[in-house]
């Protein structure tokens, strides 16, 4: 029998906060998280702006982090390390009350944030520091949990992916509960000087706060960011014995490849469309019963065309009525995580029946949709998808739902 998947608990870790409620609070409110990089001397790079953690981060960190942990792992894993931990307490979860064979992990992963300068000031921990399932595997241990732990690696998607696969082991009666998304660390000198090698990085250094701009006329390429979004799958039967919080259901998903370049989209975003369209089929729900579109929306020129196109392409005259809004013109891009975050944004968004804005925008006579510009609207909102986008052609789309 197949199962209903519920998200039971969420966590965020932003540019804008170091916890769910003052990420999403600083979000609704419209401020942005992006300023002057701080973690490396970026002044000889083209890009010197970021959104990164707040500065109290690693101070933060340490209360939640053994010792022998905090050395041995990267930037990145401690972040989706402290953000699960976070999750996992408001949640009230015990994992001593489940079967822990069906308890599993699954993270979204591009890399660990160990970088070449860190390997100048701490070399220690190589192998540990660097292994991919290293954000699977300590959650894990932290919790004893033996069900499937590992992590996905599908770029700006990966955290999608991740979320995907947990849906898939509630669904058919693997698991009881799996923790699930991403943590992306990208600040640093090796990921801001590859990024500028292809010309996907905003330069507007000038005023930071300003940068990312989706789908404004003048947008110039996405702000890295760095973060974690952690959501807690669960079966609705597991959630409802414990009495658990229930923020949304996830009602389906889609992940398609479109087999056509390693950084572009297909033109006019067919391969975007087409995800978009198997995700509400495979959910069960009707293109007129969508709400609100959380879009991958990069602040990149052929992202944030195709991305209206394609949703153009699903809707039709549906799509100048549904709201789109993109947290990554606050929060800048957290690549791997990404869709870990902007899933727990949209779950909140139905939750509060709130959508944060895309700020910094400014009409482009192309794009013609409706994008939540500069304010947070009220709206009751049933039914929304979230869109992650990546390099290689993996796309993925999330379908949620007010859970009643």
């Amino acid at each position: 029998m197949e199962k209903r998947v519920v998200i039971s608990g969420m966590n965020l870790m932003t540019a804008l906060g170091l916890d769910l409620k003052t990420s999403w609070d600083n979000m609704v409110a419209g401020k942005s998280g992006i300023g002057k990089i701080t973690l490396f001397d970026a002044s000889e790079h083209d890009t010197k702006i970021a959104c990164e953690l707040p500065a109290e981060f690693d101070e933060y960190a340490k209360g939640l982090c053994k010792k022998y942990l905090s050395r041995q792992m990267a930037r990145s894993t401690k972040m989706c390390y402290v953000c699960t931990k976070q999750a996992v307490t408001g949640s009230g979860i015990d994992f001593e009350t489940f079967d822990k064979e069906r308890c599993g992990v699954i993270f979204g992963l591009v890399g660990t944030g160990y970088s070449s300068l860190d390997m100048q000031k701490n070399p220690k921990h190589l192998i540990i520091k660097t292994m991919s399932n290293a954000m699977s595997a300590w959650v894990s241990i932290e919790y004893k949990l033996e069900g499937p732990s590992y992590t996905i690696a599908t770029a700006c998607s990966s955290a999608s992916y991740a979320i995907a696969s947990g849906y898939d082991l509630i669904k058919s009666d693997k698991s009881d509960l799996v923790i699930v998304g991403g943590g992306s660390s990208g600040v640093n000198p090796d990921e801001i000087r590859g990024f500028n090698d292809l010309f996907a990085l905003s330069t507007s250094n000038d005023e930071p706060e300003k940068a990312s701009k989706p789908f404004s006329v003048d947008r110039d390429g996405f702000v890295m960011g760095e973060g974690a979004g952690i959501l807690i799958l669960e079966s609705e039967e597991s959630a409802k014995a414990r009495g658990a919080e229930i923020y949304a259901e996830l009602m389906g998903y889609a992940l398609t490849t479109e087999a056509y370049n390693i950084m572009s989209p297909q033109k006019d975003g067919v391969g975007m469309a087409k995800t978009m369209e198997m995700a509400l089929k495979n959910s069960g729900v009707r293109k007129e019963d969508v709400d609100y579109i959380n879009a991958h929306g990069t602040s990149t020129s052929l992202n944030d065309d195709y991305e209206t196109k394609a949703i153009k392409l699903v809707f039709g005259d549906l799509a100048h009525k549904i709201p789109i809004s993109s947290a990554k013109s606050m929060i800048g891009h957290t690549i791997s995580a990404a869709g870990g975050v902007e899933a727990v944004v949209t779950a909140m968004s139905i939750k509060n029946s709130i959508i944060t804005p895309t700020i910094n925008y400014t009409p482009d006579p192309a794009l013609d949709l409706d994008y939540v510009p500069n304010q947070a609207r009220e709206k009751d909102i049933n039914i929304a998808i979230s869109n992650s986008f990546a390099f290689g052609g993996h796309n993925a789309c999330l379908v949620l739902k007010k859970y009643e």
